[in-house]
């Protein structure tokens, strides 16, 4: 049998790597193709919030690193040149399934539904990460755009 040291390793830093891939959900943080866009903003007051899970993401990228780490662990499995094949299909197959499963449980995050009551007495709904608790009856501005936010309003 082959040593897998290498290939551990690679494993390894396959699923750490998908520690990173967790995006930034706050109020706070921006995408670069924001920056410099104008969004409508109205002022609002909280009527509710409660706390909400965040689904993780399925970028794919999980079960490709998962696929190719298993598939190279499973390449040591037998002596002969058939069971390295079957070893490294069988082990990607079963790496890419716990990738995908990994990548979502690391990117699973909690957040917080806010609804708001405007000024013109429509109501809002905007989930978003943590970073700023708002409470109820707190006033608010909603701001509007591809990602809508509320932040609390300093006047």
């Amino acid at each position: 049998m082959k040593p897998c040291r290498p290939r551990l390793l690679l494993a390894t830093g396959a699923f750490v790597a998908l520690s990173a891939c967790a995006p930034d959900i706050s109020p706070s943080s921006y995408a670069v193709g924001s920056v410099g866009q104008v969004n409508r903003t109205v002022r609002g007051v909280v009527i509710s919030a409660r706390p909400v899970a965040i689904g993780g993401t399925q970028s794919g990228v999980g079960a490709g690193a998962g696929a190719v780490a298993g598939g190279a662990a499973g390449s040591a499995i037998g002596s002969g040149v058939r069971a390295n094949i079957a070893g490294a299909v069988g082990g990607a197959l079963v790496g890419g399934i716990i990738g995908a499963m990994a990548e979502n449980a690391v990117t699973r995050q909690s957040g917080t539904e806010y609804v708001v009551q405007t000024e013109n007495s429509a109501l809002l709904t905007v989930v978003q990460g943590g970073g700023q608790e708002l409470s109820v009856n707190q006033k608010v501005l909603v701001i509007y755009g591809s990602q809508s936010r509320i932040i609390a309003d300093p006047s």
